[in-house]
């Protein structure tokens, strides 16, 4: 097995890993380094919790040299401001006996503030694309030294809508640079970024898009409403082995209602992280849950990637994610550093079907669990379930006025479009879809 050692980083990078603790290297961090020591452009295909960080910041940092400089030389693009707090930390720990300047960069703060940090001068800037393209557009930041770009977490970067401002970023630095990238899942964006502005990218790749981590333990409850949800909750939450928690929602409305009811029954036990909520609440509710004075955090998507929060024992989805994927990285907080975890699901009606979807993407079945009797079934719905089940009504009147040319579309894979904003270019799911009735066909057999 190999060590740091092996790596022949300089003394006082060795220092400061030896002074973290760390031996051993990650598969990630073994097989970025050769690529980007090489000056080749890059494309990482790993999951959340892989190391990644350190994949980029240690071939970087040792081939670091003095350059009488005060503009960036590694710009790195993350999706969300906490990404950027912890990537900055990470490489603050990393250049402690190296005379690097690390400067974070991130919306929802004082820009003026910000611009004077840059003044000041920055080797490595971290920042969102928003803030970064700001920053550019004032020439306040400048890539005239710029010699590597790396953009973490890039389908996320993606689907938080910075397309524009990732490609006037990548427009606005010269193309004599080394490009790495990391991302969790490969999609058609992607890849079309990278034919656009990548030099032939070597490809290291540690897992298939999909891949579940295996020492993640799955369950699921099967719910029939929102109410029912919150009182399984509750009384899952009676459990103190649920000692570490996320709990993950689809909407910032949903995490503010289901923190209220939680609040009831464990007063101050639980914070509640979403986008509305400002910069240095989300920093302190996640110090205060990192140093064990929460139990658990309620929140949305925005806590489902990149970070690094050490020994959640369990992640539970009040609601499924719309993704298939998504689930994956939201359960891919838990089971970390070689330790176990416990992901819980409570499924709705509605979501039966992108259940399944995960389920097939994964090639792993959820263990469904029993409703415990002290939980009281509701019958009343909430407006948003109202809402779900008006559309649910609407898609089956299509489906009854649109005769055979319905069907003729239900059978090349494609979507009906009821007018809202989305991708005009159809998804790549044949596969997929193809796997989902295999098991809906499979499971109605067996049921028999």
């Amino acid at each position: 097995m190999s060590t740091f050692l092996d790596f022949g980083l300089p003394k006082s990078l060795q220092k400061a890993i030896d002074d973290l603790g760390f031996t051993t290297p990650t598969p990630i961090q073994e097989r970025a380094m050769p690529v980007i020591l090489s000056g080749r452009d890059m494309m990482g295909i790993a999951q959340t919790g892989t190391g990644k960080t350190f994949a980029y910041l240690l071939p970087i940092l040792k081939q670091w040299k003095f350059v009488a400089t005060d503009t960036p030389r590694v710009v790195i693009l993350v999706p969300t401001r906490e990404l950027v707090v912890q990537v900055a930390e990470e490489a603050e720990k990393l250049t402690k006996y190296m005379s690097v300047r690390v400067l974070g960069v991130f919306g929802g703060v004082n820009i003026n503030t910000q611009k004077k940090a840059v003044y000041g001068g920055v080797d490595i800037l971290v920042g969102t694309p928003g803030r970064l393209m700001d920053l550019a557009l004032d020439n306040v930041v400048r890539f005239d030294s710029l010699q590597k770009l790396v953009i973490d977490e890039f389908d996320e970067i993606l689907n938080l809508g910075f397309r524009v401002q990732v490609t006037s970023i990548l427009a606005m630095m010269k193309q004599k640079k080394q490009n790495i990238l990391f991302s969790a899942t490969m999609t058609d964006e992607v890849d079309e970024l990278l034919n656009d502005f990548f030099d032939f990218p070597e490809e290291v790749s540690l897992a298939a898009s999909g891949t579940p981590l295996e020492q993640i333990t799955q369950y699921g409850y099967t719910v029939p409403n929102f109410l029912t949800k919150l009182n399984l909750l509750k009384q899952l939450l009676q459990d103190e082995s649920l000692e570490r928690v996320l709990v993950f929602v689809n909407n910032k409305k949903i995490a503010d209602m289901v923190s209220a009811a939680v609040e009831e029954e464990y007063p101050e036990q639980f914070g509640v992280i979403h986008s509305n909520k400002s910069q240095n609440y989300r920093l302190t509710t996640m110090d205060n849950f990192q140093g064990g004075a929460l139990r658990g955090i309620i929140t949305t998507d925005v806590m489902a990637r990149g970070l690094d929060i050490s020994d959640i024992s369990h992640v539970i989805n009040m609601e499924f994610p719309e993704v298939p994927e998504q689930y994956i990285h939201r359960i891919g907080r838990t089971g970390r550093a070689d330790k176990e975890g416990i992901a819980i699901s409570f499924i709705a009606p509605h979501e039966e079907e992108i259940h399944v979807e995960a389920e097939v993407l994964m090639e792993k079945e959820l263990e469904i669990l029993p409703i415990p009797e002290a939980v009281k079934i509701e019958e009343r719905l909430l407006e948003f379930e109202k809402d779900r089940k008006k559309t649910k009504f609407l898609l089956k009147r299509v489906k009854l006025d649109g005769g055979g040319a319905f069907h003729d579309k239900k059978e090349k894979n494609k979507k009906v479009n009821l007018g809202g904003p989305g991708r005009t270019k159809p998804r790549k799911t044949e596969p997929r879809n193809r796997g989902v009735e295999a098991k809906r066909a499979a499971k109605k057999k067996k049921g028999k």
